[in-house]
């Protein structure tokens, strides 16, 4: 009896801009910007403001999609050498947010490695986390940290710092030929 929680009754929501919005955070990092751009906020500021509720919701699920195909690539890795993906991944993660105090609130640490838990098991992270109800604000920046996380723990293992965006194009390009 599959769970309520699996990956098949999950909306996959907007892909497309949650890859854009970490693509854009991986280059910004990676080209040394460690603030982010002012006109790039003003960009992102007026996005978000031309989102209506669902819009909203679309990018939400969009990102936990991110989530779980992160998660999934990082589950078959870890298992093609006898390891563990939560015991490898969610501890880096976690210190990796604990050093982050001012995005990521202690108080939402849980959260996000329940997220990176659920993909982990092959659970879909946004039906796991609607459980609990709706997001709340201080979740949102806390939920793109870690999808960010992922991708750079992606990057780092296929020592390209472009495989985890590629890796996602892919697999939409791909969907869109079905």
């Amino acid at each position: 009896m599959p769970s309520p929680y699996d990956p098949q009754f999950a909306p996959a929501g907007d892909v497309g801009t949650a890859l854009m919005m970490i693509d854009s955070r991986l280059k910004g990092i990676h080209s040394g910007r460690t603030e982010t751009d002012a006109e790039q906020q003003a960009l992102t500021d007026h996005f978000a403001a031309s989102l209506d509720a669902e819009g909203i919701d679309d990018v939400l699920d969009g990102v936990c999609t991110l989530i779980f195909m992160f998660m999934t690539w990082l589950r078959r890795t870890h298992e093609e050498h006898g390891k563990d993906v939560i015991e490898y991944v969610v501890p880096t993660l976690v210190a990796t947010m604990r050093q982050m105090p001012k995005s990521v609130g202690a108080e939402t640490i849980p959260t996000m490695a329940g997220l990176v838990i659920a993909a982990g098991t092959d659970l879909s992270p946004n039906l796991w986390r609607k459980q609990y109800g709706y997001w709340t604000e201080e979740e949102m920046t806390p939920l793109e940290v870690t999808a960010f996380l992922l991708a750079e723990h992606i990057n780092r293992i296929a020592a390209d710092p472009d495989f985890a965006t590629r890796m996602i194009s892919r697999a939409l390009s791909g969907s869109d030929e079905d």
